[in-house]
């Protein structure tokens, strides 16, 4: 597993800390805020913020909560299930779009936001352990 964490580490290239914000949103329209992905880990929006309602492996509104909406690689609006329709987006400030946040390789508007698309590209190694995915993402 260690060697696994390794890889992952090295092949993921997290945000850019002075990039645009990120957010994600959720639900059938969109309008439920679910995090920042490029915010830093004391953001309270953040979703490396482990103490935060956004990535807090016990909240409801966190993609690190694999019993919550948007955690769980069953729930339709979570970027963690392979067959989603309704998965999350990726939006600037400005409204700009940057894709769904989704493992459906099916998806033609996924995002193409390299971090992002690696953690969704090896979703069955994230979902066994999203602690550990959050953490190499956020880079702890």
């Amino acid at each position: 597993m260690k060697i696994v964490a390794a890889l992952i580490a090295i092949s993921l290239a997290s945000p850019a800390a002075n990039a645009q914000e990120l957010l994600l949103f959720a639900g059938r329209n969109n309008d439920t805020f679910i995090g920042c992905v490029n915010c830093g880990k004391y953001d309270s929006g953040s979703i490396c913020n482990r103490y935060g309602d956004y990535g807090s492996k016990y909240s409801d509104t966190s993609i690190w909560n694999r019993y919550g909406t948007y955690g769980s690689k069953y729930n339709d609006e979570s970027p963690w299930n392979k067959y989603s329709s309704n998965p999350p987006v990726v939006v600037d400030r400005d409204g700009g779009f940057y894709g769904y946040f989704t493992a459906n390789r099916y998806e033609s508007k996924r995002t193409r936001i390299p971090a992002l698309l690696f953690l969704t590209d090896n979703v069955e190694l994230v979902v066994e352990d999203l602690d550990r995915a959050r953490d190499i993402y956020c880079r702890e």
